[in-house]
């Protein structure tokens, strides 16, 4: 029983983490989840041009995807994602913000 109180983390170090978490709270991520409709090759070129990223780093978060059932495709604040997310919906593709 006392071992359970040594792993009880002391009041101020639960504040110090709720202000972390309020501050990572601005960054966003945009995330791509899978369907069973768009090709590969589609989301890869869809990536590219939206996203800005390279032939691999396209191919990798399709791969990811695909096997994972999600990917993180771009982090940052939610204005700088708002139009990716858009255009990719725009381009049949399943993303969120989160």
């Amino acid at each position: 029983m006392s071992r359970f109180f040594l792993d009880m983390p002391n009041r101020r170090e639960t504040n110090k983490d709720a202000s972390q978490q309020k501050n990572s709270s601005e960054m966003r991520q945009l995330v791509l989840h899978n369907d069973e409709v768009n090709t590969f090759d589609y989301v890869i070129d869809s990536l590219r041009e939206v996203c800005g990223h390279n032939r691999l780093q396209a191919e990798q978060c399709a791969i990811i995807t695909h096997l994972k059932g999600s990917c993180d495709i771009k982090r940052g604040a939610y204005s700088e994602l708002e139009n990716m997310y858009n255009t990719l919906l725009h381009k049949f593709l399943t993303v969120t913000i989160e």
